[in-house]
């Protein structure tokens, strides 16, 4: 080959491939992108804003499915970002849309909902609201979602599908996933990323597995009746205490003695109310408690032998129980399943967000989360989000009435969010281009 000739095919070439990559969208899976974003969300416009909205939210409290003042706040901020939304949906439940409108169409969710407890820690921006308390980070997860949406709108015109922004009502076991479901507004997405702050992880790491992660979890409540009468002739009574009593001892056998060792469950009785004097044996004696479980089946399995056991040992000390699983009040959660696709998926953008020795692994926790009911019927992936800085104090945990929020965290939260729904709307577009008419487009 002529050597000049062969000089210009690879100045040719050379030209071409700095074309390509002048012309390339912002939305790559490079490690330049996904550091874009952390240091976008660190930024003081962004970050020292998420903050704020924090502790807006952590001052105002309010329980599930009651979240007007925090709905409102949060759909101010969409109108300001100029982001289009959905609401009231589940109740108080916002989704908002960031992008064409068109698929593919990818979620990120955040739960709005206090707890019905009374805070203890005395700062600036404690709750204003007596008996009510955000005592799970609930409020740092709507800040961080909006952290996400600010920075994801900044280049919407990059982002070839629509990013569905979920902020979403009475996750503390008011099953707000399963109403926003209901309402059909997520029919169409292909994968949804949640994400919960945790106390124990180090500031700036993430843990997380494939497949089942946190447990199905359920409750039940009983009534034993049996006759009640004075203490010192319990034999003209039936004792609904000493029945109530061999219930509970009976029901720590399923674990121990019915169900596989390496199948982990929980049976816990918290409740037992019966009886008012030293010296009376009453009517009757209410217990309830919670069961988890990590697959679908052996969650049954405990339900069905809670309710006969219950009964049974009732029957035994000559009592009657009546047995409610409170499904309307408090509905199971299904296992908290994370897709094994989309675990591939999240350690390779939270490598290249954080660097890849913050990514960890995590053991199953027999905590519930109801981002389940998203799982069920959308691949999805939810994962914690460190915010330990152990040089400066040791956290709480969730649901403690001294629970505290390490706020340097929200700028994490946030990118992870915004790299997660972006890269995976690049990766459906490059894998399947939308072709009009072939697909239904809107949600």
């Amino acid at each position: 080959m002529n050597p000049i000739m062969g000089s210009l095919k690879y100045f040719n070439l050379l030209m071409v491939l700095l074309n390509f990559l002048a012309t390339k969208p912002i939305f790559t899976k490079s490690s330049s992108f996904t550091s874009k974003f952390l240091d976008l969300a660190k930024e003081p416009n962004v970050a020292d804003w998420m903050v704020d909205i924090r502790r807006k939210i952590h001052e105002n409290p309010e329980l599930g499915y009651e979240e007007f003042e925090t709905s409102e706040l949060i759909r101010s901020e969409l109108r300001k970002l100029g982001i289009s939304y959905k609401h009231p949906v589940g109740v108080t439940g916002v989704i908002g849309f960031i992008g064409t409108g068109t698929s593919p169409f990818v979620a990120i969710r955040a739960d709005m909902d206090a707890l019905l407890m009374q805070e203890l820690v005395e700062w600036e921006h404690k709750s204003k609201v007596p008996g009510k308390m955000h005592a799970c980070g609930h409020d740092a997860h709507v800040a961080m979602l909006l952290g996400a949406a600010k920075i994801l709108k900044a280049h919407e015109k990059d982002i070839p599908g629509t990013v569905v922004l979920v902020f979403q009502p009475a996750e503390e076991g008011g099953a707000g996933a399963k109403k926003i479901l209901d309402t059909g507004v997520l029919d169409n997405v292909s994968a949804i990323f949640g994400l919960h702050i945790a106390n124990k992880i180090p500031l700036g790491e993430v843990a997380s597995r494939s497949g089942p992660f946190f447990a199905g979890s359920g409750f039940f409540e009983a009534i034993i009746s049996g006759k009640g009468g004075h203490a010192a002739i319990p034999q003209h009574s039936i004792d609904p205490i000493l029945a109530a009593s061999n219930v509970i001892v009976s029901l720590q056998h399923i674990v121990s003695r019915e169900s596989d060792p390496l199948d982990s469950q929980v049976v816990t009785v918290g409740k037992f109310h019966g009886g008012g004097a030293f010296n009376v044996i009453p009517d009757s004696v209410t217990i309830g408690g919670t069961f988890r479980a990590f697959s679908k089946e052996s969650f049954m399995q405990l339900r069905q032998r809670i309710e006969q056991i219950i009964i049974g040992q009732a029957a035994v000390q000559r009592c009657n129980a009546t047995v409610s699983f409170l499904e309307e009040e408090k509905p199971f959660f299904p296992p908290t399943v994370n897709n094994g696709d989309l675990h591939g998926y999240f350690q390779s953008v939270a490598g290249s967000v954080l660097g890849i020795n913050k990514v960890k692994g995590s053991q199953q926790l027999m905590g519930s989360e109801d981002f389940a009911f998203y799982q069920e019927v959308i691949p999805g992936y939810f994962f914690l989000l460190g915010m330990e800085n152990a040089s400066v104090e040791r956290l709480e945990s969730p649901h403690s009435p001294y629970f505290k929020v390490n706020e340097d965290a929200l700028p994490y939260g946030a990118a992870l969010h915004a790299s997660l729904a972006a890269n995976y709307i690049l990766k459906l577009h490059q894998e399947v281009p939308v072709v009009e008419g072939k697909y239904n487009d809107e949600l």
